[in-house]
């Protein structure tokens, strides 16, 4: 039914962060499917940001409530010190909003704030839980952890087939619960096309955090490769680091000294907008070396009309699946990152009339209006309850 046929009805969304990397993107894409779809939708979220007036132009309202977020920091003394203050100041702040705004469901969005879960069930709220993590190489018990508060959630939400898969290591019968719901992903409103030539410089691009499991230093790693070769090649990194990474952006840029890449390689910072830094590039890289449960970026190069390298790990092997103008390689290994660049140069020609199709594809496997769809009707199907 949609909303106009239906009183309003209020629904908490609940996630860690305000800032516009993937799960935020995907995030407002829930949003907008829960407003379309006639909910009074009300965002919790920890501090201010970027988020923010996205979300409010979406149609949510958005409250700013301290909520605790699993991080590594927390296994650390000072960390965890911190990490128990927030739960505290949490406990208070969203049971106090939970009472005041008594929403027919609460939306979860990551594992990473399992408290939301716990609150909404002591408050009887149904929960709707979206997992947008997935690390298979964690130990059972770090898995067991972290799944352990989605055993509480009606409905659970997965972005991958590998997702599911590391939920189903933990507690089998969370596979058995879960639906996949892929992404949405939106495209530029215009597309430019690639170079018909490559002439001087092979302009490479890299969208994402600053992060050691990103594998940023890799794909410097790869351009000092290319450049030992005599081949020319530029490298824009658009995103920016974690609060409290800031040592991984100084070891990179040391990287970039050290290998005299200067002139070489640009670190962009945070883009709320990607898509000019990928129409001016030619190809995409994605070089994570830890588990990605899906790989939004690689969905992003495709749609660009960009060829795209990605490793060949985890949740990247399904997002870069079925496309013919995306290639694989080795986690962490510079030199098959390099090779593969360099074929991609050799192969220019043939590629070039693919990338069309292979965007076209991206576009209907990731439409937002059908993951809009979707998602509004998991959630009324939990809150019929």
């Amino acid at each position: 039914m949609s909303g106009a046929g239906r009183a309003r009805r209020t629904i908490l969304v609940a996630h860690p962060g305000s800032e516009l990397y993937g799960s935020d993107r995907v995030l407002l894409e829930s949003v907008s499917g829960l407003v379309d779809d006639g909910w009074d939708v009300i965002v919790a979220i920890p501090g201010d940001g970027p988020l923010v007036t996205e979300l409010r132009r979406r149609g949510a309202r958005v409250e700013l409530c301290a909520s605790p977020v699993l991080r590594k920091s927390v296994l650390r003394p000072r960390g965890f010190l911190r990490f128990a203050a927030t739960t505290a100041r949490g406990i208070r702040a969203g049971s106090a909003l939970l009472r005041r705004e008594r929403p027919a469901a609460v939306y979860v969005n990551t594992v990473t704030i399992p408290l939301w879960i716990g609150l909404a069930r002591l408050a009887r709220v149904p929960v709707v839980a979206h997992v947008h993590e997935g690390e298979a190489t964690a130990s059972r018990l770090v898995k067991r952890v972290l799944s352990a508060p989605l055993l509480l959630a009606e409905s659970v939400i997965a972005n991958s087939r590998f997702s599911v898969g590391v939920l189903e290591s933990a507690f089998p019968a969370l596979g058995r619960r879960t639906h996949i719901v892929y992404n949405a992903v939106p495209g530029p409103e215009t597309r430019s096309p690639a170079r018909p030539e490559l002439d001087g410089d092979l302009r490479v691009t890299y969208i994402g955090r600053l992060s050691p499991r990103k594998g940023v230093d890799v794909a410097i790693d790869a351009i000092a490769e290319l450049d030992a070769r005599g081949i020319p090649a530029r490298l824009d990194l658009v995103g920016a680091v974690f609060p409290g990474y800031e040592w991984y952006e100084r070891d990179l840029r040391d990287k970039v000294e050290a290998k005299r890449l200067q002139s070489r390689v640009s670190f962009r910072g945070f883009q709320p907008s990607v898509w000019d830094f990928l129409s001016t590039g030619d190809v995409v890289l994605v070089p994570s070396v830890a588990d990605e449960p899906f790989g939004n970026t690689a969905v992003e190069g495709i749609l660009s009309g960009r060829p795209v390298i990605a490793s060949a790990t985890s949740g990247l092997l399904e997002a870069t699946d079925g496309y013919r103008t995306t290639v694989t390689v080795e986690p962490g290994d510079a030199t098959s990152l390099a090779d593969a660049l360099e074929r991609t140069i050799a192969e220019w020609d043939a590629a070039a009339p693919l990338l069309d199709d292979d965007a076209e594809t991206a576009r209907r496997k990731h439409s937002p209006e059908s993951y809009r769809r979707r998602i509004a009707e998991l959630v009324r199907a939990v809150a019929r309850r």
